[in-house]
């Protein structure tokens, strides 16, 4: 609810403070006296873009500032914490415009952008002119109204957001279809090498060790004899080093007794004696290891030949990065696996969401169809209350695949003159007619949606007496649920007021100023009936008017 609007140094307005009633305002005031003006002034606080124009003096800055009662408003207050403003029963929205041009704008005084201003603004206030009926041809305002007449918020609310969760599911089985299909076309090449390697079945450093094997077994008869000559040496010749040493060691042995060092020598000779002793062992036990095998080399020629097969096509060099490739291969083989078990789990979660979307679809569908005639009837009533006897409209429900807001498009059809021929809104219907339009959609939904403040900017214009008592008396009914401001040329719709406010033209220091003030009952009553009758209403229209104000 807009409690109060203060504005200073905006176009030819100095300075002005209104405060609001909770209930039905109306603004009054002879053409050009700035009622326009005013609403200029507002849309600068709902996010409008302004430059230094509008500055009355120069030297001083434009201030706009808003002030709301925001208690109850779960919108707004999602809002401020998404944008990390604080969250007060009040709120102030003021917007600022210096003398170079620049323009600042605030929410609770927190510096803020003009997209933050407009999003929040739309929270707050409905502006509502003439000409300016775009949303009544949309076809998201006109479901909006449908499936609130039909109590589908909270069902629609769970069902998009189950809608969501299976489009994103849907989505995800799209995407590993996708890497299925591309995984199938090499699938099978994938399985010819992964049979390949594991035909093959290397261990670890295999093909290294049987390079070097291969080696040793192809020159073991080479090999074999050098052993055994050394073995002979040591062991075997007509002076074997082993005995050669022994008597060595003897023969110092007997001197020790005259040589302090002779024992010490003695046992190093010794020592050396038993090393090489042990080395011929060695030398014997590693000869008679070694055999040579032509099964076994040419064994190993083959398994070298398919293991460098394997190594020049896969461009590697080692046994370990065939055994990596084998790997590799085997995951890729196995992905396939998982990712039909992955999809068959998600389209499974898929089902039974689409299962629950359609039930849920179904009802809403249900209630829908029961809302609409219903609501085709109160507005054609209403719209022939306010001066558009002949004007219809029609609501078509037309089935269409599973989508966020159910299974079928809402659309609403008007025609102006009987004539049977019911088209899209924007297409057929005038300025007026649709002002009046809205006005009866709205006055019928305001019960069932949470409206912000709503402001009608001469939407009265073209009709008068009986026409425009209805549209003040529509207007009257809905400030039982919303707050309603009106800029009115109507005496009978001023007269329906909980609060009225004159604007008005005054001289101040040889310039030209617009004022506004909120009339009492008396002051009220002269300014309806001079709307009746002109500058000097008769008793008549004064008698009149008080009819009008009940």
């Amino acid at each position: 609810m807009l409690k109060k609007l203060t504005i200073q140094n905006y176009a030819i307005i100095n300075e002005i403070a209104i405060e609001f009633s909770p209930y039905m305002n109306t603004i009054t005031g002879e053409t050009g006296a700035g009622k326009s003006i005013l609403m200029g002034a507002l849309s600068l606080i709902l996010g409008e873009r302004a430059d230094s124009s509008v500055l009355v003096q120069k030297d001083k800055k434009c201030t706009i500032e808003g002030l709301f009662s925001v208690e109850n408003k779960l919108g707004v207050a999602l809002f401020l914490q998404e944008q990390d403003i604080d969250e007060e029963a009040e709120l102030i929205l003021r917007r600022e415009i210096g003398v170079n041009g620049k323009s600042r704008a605030f929410i609770n005084d927190s510096p803020a952008t003009l997209q933050q201003l407009k999003q929040l603004s739309a929270l707050l206030v409905d502006l509502h002119q003439q000409f300016d009926t775009l949303e009544l041809g949309d076809t998201a305002f006109q479901r909006t109204v449908i499936d609130a007449l039909a109590g589908n918020e909270l069902l629609l609310g769970a069902y998009r957001k189950k809608y969501r969760a299976w489009a994103a599911i849907y989505a995800d089985i799209r995407l590993l279809e996708q890497q299925k299909l591309a995984s199938l076309k090499e699938y099978d090449y994938h399985l010819f090498l992964f049979n390949e390697l594991d035909q093959l079945s290397l261990k670890e450093n295999e093909l290294e060790l049987l390079t070097e094997e291969l080696k040793l077994l192809g020159n073991a008869e080479g090999i074999k004899a050098s052993l055994a000559k050394i073995y002979a040496a040591l062991n075997e010749s007509e002076t074997p080093i082993v005995s050669t040493l022994k008597q060595l060691s003897s023969q110092l042995s007997s001197v020790q007794h005259l040589l302090n060092d002779a024992e010490i020598l003695s046992n190093r000779i010794k020592a050396t004696q038993i090393e090489l002793q042990d080395i011929g062992e060695e030398i014997d036990r590693l000869n008679n290891s070694i055999q040579f095998d032509e099964k076994r080399i040419e064994w190993i020629n083959e398994r070298l030949s398919d293991g460098y097969k394997l190594l020049k096509k896969h461009g590697a060099t080692t046994t370990t990065e065939l055994l990596l490739l084998h790997q590799s291969f085997s995951n890729q083989l196995n992905s396939k696996v998982q990712l039909d078990e992955l999809i068959a789990a998600r389209q499974k979660e898929a089902d039974l969401l689409l299962s629950n979307l359609k039930t849920s679809a179904k009802i809403m569908g249900e209630a829908r169809e029961k809302s609409a005639l219903p609501f085709e009837k109160s507005v054609n009533q209403l719209l022939a209350k306010v001066g558009m006897p002949n004007a219809r409209i029609k609501v078509n429900l037309t089935p269409v695949e599973l989508y966020e807001f159910g299974k079928e498009q809402v659309d609403i059809f008007f025609d102006a003159n009987k004539s049977n021929r019911f088209e899209p809104i924007r297409k057929v219907a005038s300025g007026g007619e649709l002002s009046r339009l809205m006005l009866c959609i709205k006055s019928l939904v305001a019960a069932c949606i949470d409206l912000p403040t709503l402001i009608f900017d001469e939407i009265d214009t073209g009709i008068s007496g009986e026409a425009a008592k209805q549209v003040g008396l529509i207007m009257q009914q809905m400030a039982d649920q919303r707050q309603i401001i009106c800029i009115t040329h109507q005496p009978q719709i001023a007269g329906k007021a909980h609060a009225h406010y004159f604007v008005y033209k005054e001289q101040e220091k040889n310039t030209v100023k617009t004022n506004i003030r909120l009339l009492t009952k008396e002051e009220r009553i002269t300014a309806i009936a001079q709307m009746l009758s002109g500058e000097k209403p008769t008793a008549a229209a004064l008698e009149n008017a008080r009819e009008m104000m009940g």
